[in-house]
């Protein structure tokens, strides 16, 4: 009764230095989140995609290599720079603390209006899909109208259960991720068991007959591959939600990313193994395809698994790009109402809220391939315009503490990467998507110069922020940091 009569009644009347978002993630839920973000709608819906660009199954699993390494050294990076900068936010929260407050901003823009909700809503679609698919046997395309609803509905209740609970979400994401796994080695078990019965596959015959030399070929082969690997960052945006942060994070991406790349191989043999070019080609659903072909009666295990890995997926891109939205309110740069926390529940519910209701919207033209090509091209230009962060306070902060450095040629060679898939594709193959993309990031200097810059506040938005953090029994947080 006494801890009743303490807590604040109203969300103005509670103390923001005491509310905080609780530290809840060791190693194996840090393990998980990763892995559960980077498993996802990528393995079992790019495979295609890669052989198509690349033109050979040999060139097609030297991508999938090739992506598994640059993950790697991406995360290796990103960790040297959590430990650096041991707040939540990512890429974002980065590039303000090294580059400033402009280059910030407009990250953060193109993040949360279009790169975030856009990967949420193609997960979504690829989880509506594998629902559907076995409800309408022998064919090759869904009612589209079904598909959107699924994939509204999904994001509908996983805004509900993060916005209720961490512990929660953190389950689904642990429990998804184990499925995801015992999906993946399914696959691999009836790829190998093909190979024993001594049939090789007509997709690994001349396995590098026909490969691309064209350099937008194999940079959009890039962008498809590196979507599956997507996530290997996430863990950075929740630096303040790790316990043990400093050892937390690197263990985590060591263990987490050599493991995937490993599965993405073995699954992508499988594929190769069992099907032939065309059935790849042709699937829209990979694995249930696969899975008619091996499993016989059977075959409605992989859908399930498909859908419960996909459904982590979204759970875990929720979970942690909630989380920038929430530390850009926080500095800033967003709606002052987005960086507050539920006085219960201890969650970003408004940031949630704001994702989810952005994601619905990206659902109603998505197309799954567009969505990954243009996500995939604003990403590396973030990705390095980070990794720029890194090697400026490798050569002018060289005495500032940190517990982990990585090697300063590994910061080279991914941002030497980061260069090369942002230009080749608009050298080699321009498209309007990417000048869309410029003109959108261009157009968050019309925002940032009145309301950041000048600090002009509407009325009518402190108005409607008191109003909603009553509402919503939300109320302003500290920085969790040691």
């Amino acid at each position: 009764m006494k801890e009743e009569e303490e807590r604040p009644p109203f969300p103005r009347d509670a103390e923001p230095a005491k509310l905080r978002l609780r530290r809840e993630l060791g190693l194996a839920s840090a393990v998980s989140l990763i892995a559960g973000c980077m498993i996802g709608a990528g393995i079992f819906m790019n495979p295609q995609h890669v052989l198509y660009q690349m033109g050979s199954p040999g060139g097609s699993l030297l991508i999938w290599a090739a992506c598994g390494i640059l993950a790697t050294l991406g995360a290796l990076c990103y960790a040297e720079l959590g430990t650096l900068i041991t707040e939540s936010g990512g890429d974002y929260i980065y590039i303000l603390r090294t580059f400033g407050s402009l280059p910030a901003f407009l990250v953060i823009y193109v993040s949360i209006l279009l790169v975030r909700p856009a990967a949420i809503a193609a997960m979504s679609l690829t989880f509506a899909e594998y629902v559907a698919a076995p409800f309408y046997p022998g064919c090759t395309s869904l009612p589209e109208v079904l598909v959107k609803c699924v994939a509204s509905a999904c994001i509908m209740i996983l805004t509900l259960v993060n916005c209720r609970s961490v512990r929660l979400a953190t389950g689904i994401t642990n429990l998804c991720t184990l499925a995801k796994v015992l999906a993946l080695l399914v696959i691999i078990g009836g790829g190998l068991w093909v190979l024993v019965q001594g049939h090789m596959g007509e997709t690994l015959q001349n396995a590098f007959a026909g490969t691309t030399q064209q350099l937008g070929s194999i940079s959009i082969a890039f962008y498809q591959g590196l979507w599956s690997f997507n996530g290997w960052n996430n863990l950075n945006l929740v630096t303040e939600e790790l316990r043990n942060a400093d050892k937390t994070l690197v263990r985590a991406l060591v263990i987490s990313i050599p493991l995937v790349t490993g599965l993405y191989i073995l699954v992508n043999l499988s594929y190769m193994v069992v099907m032939s070019p065309s059935d790849i080609r042709d699937s829209s659903a990979l694995a249930v395809t696969w899975g008619n072909q091996i499993l016989g009666d059977w075959a409605w295990l992989v859908p399930v698994s498909v859908a419960l890995s996909t459904f982590g997926s979204v759970n875990g891109a929720f979970f942690s790009g909630s989380r920038v939205c929430y530390v850009a309110a926080r500095e800033g740069h967003m709606p002052g109402i987005l960086s507050m926390a539920h006085i219960q529940h201890l969650t970003p519910s408004p940031a949630l809220t704001f994702t989810s209701v952005v994601a619905l919207i990206m659902i109603i033209p998505g197309n799954f391939s567009s969505i990954v090509n243009f996500c995939s091209f604003i990403l590396w230009m973030i990705h390095g315009t980070t990794i720029s962060c890194l090697l400026y306070l490798k050569v002018k902060k060289k005495d500032l503490p940190r517990s982990y450095k990585v090697p300063i040629v590994i910061p080279v060679i991914m941002l030497l990467a980061s260069i090369y898939l942002v230009l080749a594709p608009i050298i080699d193959q321009p498209q309007m998507e990417f000048l869309y993309v410029f003109l959108f990031t261009l157009s968050g200097l019309v925002l940032y110069f009145p309301i950041i810059y000048f600090g002009y506040q509407p009325q009518f938005l402190q108005e409607a922020t008191v109003q909603l953090q009553l509402f919503l029994e939300v109320a302003p947080t500290t920085k969790n940091v040691d």
